[in-house]
């Protein structure tokens, strides 16, 4: 049994990872793609946008297969083609041909989020402890892994498809290999009083839909504003307006990586709201610095903050419907690309109309309506250690052998 679950939470963390890796491939060469092939700066936002609209098309359709389809065959055959697609857009030569890569991409995407996230959840209430922080610590990894890895690229001056086909060759047949050993939970047992355990009622989920939205708003202005905040309004140099992306990468591989520790000895609720408190700071800070150091200091606090917001968005769905939590974490996950495709644009909409200092606000009083949510994530099970432990379940669920 112990051997199960630790190999099914080894596979498990090596595709979070893996996906950190790809997204980071595919969105820091970009610029690459654009080039390659020779998309205009009116038509690129078109691309861009299509990939989150796919996923979450392909996240929706996710809630229905599960029906009938076990989220491990689910994971392990939609990573594979998440990557093939990566190494398609970076291999095309026709536009037409990285709509298609991109499209599937998208899709697949959608699929991969959901399916990741769907056995985390059931693993996490298999071993009857925090462990959600820890696979998206892994993804942070990847991604850490995948942005350093296309900038070798870019410094060498590489093709797309000579920097991706390495990466795809190894992930790839690693991720099947490892998707032996992942671990299907069965859905928790519904108490009577637990009227709306079995079924997904949108209005109880509608909470945590916002807040993985405003985490997601929160992180796609770092992503995508970053580096022309630090350049533009702080005067930084452009090597030093690369640093804040990565500095925010690191600090959210640190606090998921210690993260669930704190919602074992204190909840799942306060630690999500001591990282809404300290990701606000952080927008603060970025609002205000004088200089480009201040500044970087506030992005490395919103990378402490934001980090535990969506791993514990998850966790906290799966609770509230533990008898439909594969359905809860696929309609969730839609919200995921929600807050990606309103982020970038709102932020810059109102730099341009305003000013970006003002802008950075914006994100701040966000995620400070988190806090109104907090409720939402508490979970007495979830407070392990101090006197709070449960005793870990003797059933692991269904491997995916056999399926």
């Amino acid at each position: 049994m112990t051997d199960v679950l630790r190999r099914g939470r080894a596979s498990l963390a090596f595709s979070f990872f893996a996906q950190g890796a790809a997204f980071a491939l595919l969105v820091t060469r970009i610029p690459a793609i654009q080039d390659r092939y020779g998309i205009s700066d009116a038509l690129l936002p078109v691309f861009l946008a299509a990939v989150p609209i796919l996923a979450g098309v392909g996240s929706v359709t996710t809630e229905q297969l599960v029906k009938r389809i076990r989220p491990s065959r689910l994971l392990r055959w939609s990573q594979p083609v998440v990557l093939l697609a990566l190494l398609g857009a970076g291999a095309g030569g026709q536009v037409s041909e990285l709509a298609v890569a991109l499209g599937v991409f998208g899709l697949a995407v959608g699929v991969l989020d959901a399916s990741m996230n769907m056995l985390g959840v059931s693993l996490q209430r298999t071993y009857g402890r925090s462990i959600m922080l820890s696979f998206h610590a892994a993804y942070s990894l990847g991604g850490i892994v995948g942005a350093s890895l296309a900038w070798v690229g870019a410094h060498w001056h590489l093709a797309l498809w000579v920097s991706y086909l390495p990466v795809v060759a190894v992930l790839l047949p690693a991720a099947l290999v490892g998707s032996r050993w992942y671990v299907d939970g069965d859905p928790a047992p519904v108490a009577e009083e637990q009227g709306a355990g079995g079924t997904v009622v949108f209005g109880l989920l509608l909470p945590l839909c916002l807040v993985m939205t405003f985490a997601y708003i929160g992180d796609s202005t770092v992503s995508n504003w970053s580096a022309k905040y630090l350049k533009d309004v702080l005067g930084s140099s452009e090597q030093l307006a690369t640093v804040p992306y990565n500095v925010y990468m690191v600090t959210t591989l640190v606090g998921r990586a210690i993260g669930d520790f704190g919602v074992r000895r204190f909840g799942a609720a306060a630690v999500v709201r001591v990282g809404a408190l300290v990701a606000a700071c952080g927008f603060a800070v970025v609002s205000v610095a004088p200089d480009a150091w201040v500044g970087m200091l506030g992005f490395t606090l919103l990378g402490l903050g934001l980090c535990v917001l969506v791993p514990q968005t998850f966790a906290a769905a799966g609770r509230l419907f533990p008898g439909a939590s594969d359905a809860a974490i696929a309609r969730l996950n839609i919200f995921n690309y929600v807050g990606f495709l309103v982020g970038s644009p709102l932020v810059g909409a109102l730099g341009d109309a305003w000013s970006y200092r003002g802008a950075m606000l914006v994100p701040m009083v966000l995620v400070l309506v988190t806090l109104v949510y907090a409720r939402s994530f508490a979970a007495q099970q979830d407070r392990y250690g101090g006197g709070h432990e449960r005793p870990r379940t003797a059933d692991v669920g269904r491997g995916s052998n056999g399926l």
